[in-house]
């Protein structure tokens, strides 16, 4: 299965196009105080879901219209058409180019929760608390619903799926060199010397040098808190501060000592040292279990899960790579049918546990996180080990404070071409923070924002 590894690399893509029009002129958030629109009265959402209707869905996960037909059998009279425009960048630009002539949107689209922001400050997404939204937050898990919610209580989102990070390790790897998970990121180095020192030819980790993805999920756990939104126009950007150095330094550090490589990832140069053995752990995200169980099959049965490892003994925190959503556009011409389409899809159990058991999306609904079937599923590729229960219990540990910016493709583009390179390079990854730091508050007071640091 391919699919999570093009959802997931969406988020580091070296793209260089940004939003047309994100300067400061429009808000995505209303005026501080300003009342949501008026609920909409169950007489009106029935007659809504009565009434013969077309929508248009844009979204990647492959064969979703299963799910979509047990939305259609509910609602007979309405029609959902599926389109795939495209996975993760490729399908914003194409949003970006319909939003800006006025046609071409569709009336739902599935969207990453670090690009939310990117279509909220264009004022593009639907506010679903009229569409009785709020009432959903205590399905899903608190941070997810933190990722989809604005400043003044908007709910710009029904969260989908989720990528809560954890490490994947191989077992034989470690019982032959006498290491244990490690609990600290400490031990977590003295254990890569360790092992590239007993054999040059393996590495305990990769960092992949491409994968700002892996980082910010990484940093996320640190505490960082890169880019916090203060209104509309006024940004905090935060990406070479104590917490961030501290990360650069770690990392840096074991890269520039060669016990860590940083070989770009979803390669063919980095599947086969999957399958070889040339990492010893996957410091990945919680869709990270089945995507490694298809894509590295001659390594069976040598896999083990276990949570990150902590920057203080004995805490229990995590950060989170990948995960999207279900938006509505708010152009739409049926908000009711397209709103109760997102929460259908997101909150059925029959849907819900299609995606994560036939597409195998991990799930953000505290129901299926919980449920037996699902977490208690032991895949002979990790020894019989209950993954999910794992990753299920990791999901609780994530912060819900972390935000994404406004323009999060030309922050992507930089820090490829500062951290990134870096990494790649051996070279002094703090200082290429600094660099990070400087060419986002250039790119971002371009655009109108006054950058707080």
């Amino acid at each position: 299965m391919t699919m999570p590894r093009t959802r997931w690399l969406a988020t580091a893509a070296a793209a260089t196009l940004f939003l047309a029009g994100c300067g400061g002129g429009g808000g995505a958030e209303p005026a501080a105080g300003e009342p949501p629109a008026a609920a909409v009265s169950q007489a009106d959402i029935d007659k809504a879901m009565r009434t013969p209707t077309e929508l248009t869905f844009w979204t990647w996960v492959p064969d979703i219209g299963k799910e979509v037909a047990l939305f259609e059998q509910k609602y007979p009279a309405i029609k959902v058409n599926v389109v795939n425009a495209g996975q993760g960048e490729p399908q914003y630009t194409k949003l970006r180019t319909a939003l800006k002539a006025g046609s071409g949107a569709p009336d739902v689209v599935q969207i990453e929760f670090q690009y939310i922001p990117t279509f909220t400050i264009i004022d593009s997404l639907l506010d679903l608390r009229p569409y009785g939204a709020e009432a959903l937050k205590d399905k899903f898990v608190d941070w997810t619903w933190g990722q989809v919610t604005g400043k003044n209580g908007e709910v710009w989102a029904i969260p989908q799926d989720t990528g809560p990070m954890g490490m994947l390790y191989r077992k034989d790897i470690f019982d032959k060199h006498g290491i244990e998970p490690p609990r600290t990121w400490d031990e977590f180095a003295a254990a890569a010397r360790k092992l590239h020192a007993a054999d040059p030819d393996v590495y305990l980790t990769n960092l992949a040098s491409n994968q700002n993805g892996a980082w910010m999920g990484l940093l996320w756990q640190a505490g960082g808190k890169p880019f916090q939104m203060a209104s509309a126009q006024d940004i905090d950007v935060s990406v070479n501060d104590e917490v961030s150095k501290k990360l650069g330094g770690y990392w840096g550090g074991l890269v520039k000592e060669g016990v860590v490589s940083a070989d770009p990832d979803f390669t063919d140069q980095w599947y086969q040292a999957l399958n070889k053995g040339k990492y010893a752990t996957w410091l990945t995200a919680a869709w990270g279990p089945v995507f490694l169980a298809s894509n590295a099959k001659e390594t069976s049965g040598k896999w083990r899960a276990a949570p990150l490892p902590q920057w203080t003994a004995g805490e229990n925190k995590s950060g989170n790579w990948g995960g999207s959503t279900s938006a509505v556009i708010k152009s739409t011409k049926n908000p009711i049918a397209a709103a109760k389409f997102a929460e259908f899809l997101n909150t059925d159990p029959g849907s819900t546990k299609m995606m994560a058991t036939e597409q195998f999306l991990f799930p953000p609904t505290k129901a299926l996180l919980s449920d037996p079937a699902f977490a208690g599923q032991k895949p002979e590729f990790y020894g019989g080990q209950a993954v999910n229960e794992l990753f299920a219990g990791i999901s609780d540990t994530v912060d819900k404070g972390f935000g994404w910016p406004p323009f999060l493709d030309q922050t992507v583009n930089d820090w490829d071409e500062t951290v990134g390179k870096s990494l790649a390079d051996k070279s002094d990854t703090n200082a290429a923070l600094d660099q990070w730091q400087q060419r986002i508050t250039t790119y971002a007071e371009s655009q109108g924002f006054k950058v707080a640091q």
